[in-house]
């Protein structure tokens, strides 16, 4: 099975417990680089996809939670090809998808980038300061590989655009919750469900919906709107305060897993 295959044939076998799929975020190397491998698989026994965030000077898209975690991340000598040697000497019984900013895919090489991450059982790649329309080269160079390319949409997507991000779109559509950045907790009324109709309407394969989720109350209202929630900064913080991550997605769930 692709990388693009595994991400939607999880979010999809999570539908069929009854509830919306977890994706479940974590700054590579932070609170602890000794303990990354720990902390994934302890995220793995709770979510049924895992997003790793690759630590980054710029975080354009990310509030102070993320931001802290890529300083310290940084600090400790984090980067992109440690997380790719770190991945490829594990084997997680879920999907493992990459948020990265471009430069530090660039840096790496395109070529490199694709056969590391094949070795790493990487399955996709989420871009935040790449556009669509610039998106060529990526795209060109993980077609062969099938590894996804996951596209975000926003409340203030043209209908449009939002149809051009979801044709484009592979192993889920990013159905961002608010505009701004990451880690404030977002209110749930019904013009964002209404949105979140809209993006499900016009996608072909899952659509999770990310940026503000940080309680099982959230996750319930969203439910029946989306096939998936990312939950990022909260649960950052519940690795920050050395709790237990599986313990905590658990707690999430509207399913009866």
């Amino acid at each position: 099975m692709s990388g693009r295959e595994r991400i939607s044939s999880a979010i999809r076998a999570a539908n069929s417990r009854g509830g919306p799929a977890l994706v479940g975020f974590m700054t590579a190397g932070y609170p602890s680089r000794e303990r990354f491998r720990e902390h994934l698989q302890s995220i793995a026994a709770g979510a049924d996809v895992i997003e790793v965030g690759v630590p980054f000077t710029d975080p354009m898209a990310d509030g102070v939670t993320i931001q802290r975690a890529s300083r310290a991340a940084l600090a400790q000598g984090v980067s992109l090809r440690w997380i790719l040697k770190e991945l490829a000497a594990m084997r997680l019984p879920v999907p493992v998808i990459l948020m990265s900013y471009m430069n530090p895919l660039l840096a790496i090489g395109l070529a490199r980038l694709c056969q590391s991450a094949l070795e790493a059982n990487v399955a996709g790649f989420i871009v935040p300061d790449l556009p669509l329309d610039e998106s060529h080269a990526l795209r060109a160079a993980l077609a062969p590989h099938a590894l996804a390319l996951i596209q975000m949409v926003t409340p203030v997507t043209s209908a449009a655009r939002l149809a051009q991000l979801c044709d484009t779109s592979q192993g889920f559509v990013y159905a961002v919750t608010m505009t701004g950045t990451t880690g404030r907790s977002v209110a749930v009324p019904q013009t964002v469900l209404d949105y979140l109709d809209r993006v499900r309407a016009c996608a072909r394969i899952p659509v999770c919906a990310g940026f503000g989720i940080r309680n099982r109350e959230q996750v319930s209202l969203l439910a029946d709107h989306v096939d998936g929630v990312i939950v990022g900064s909260a649960l950052v913080e519940v690795l920050e305060r050395d709790e237990d991550p599986a313990a905590w997605l658990a707690a999430l769930r509207t399913d009866a897993r």
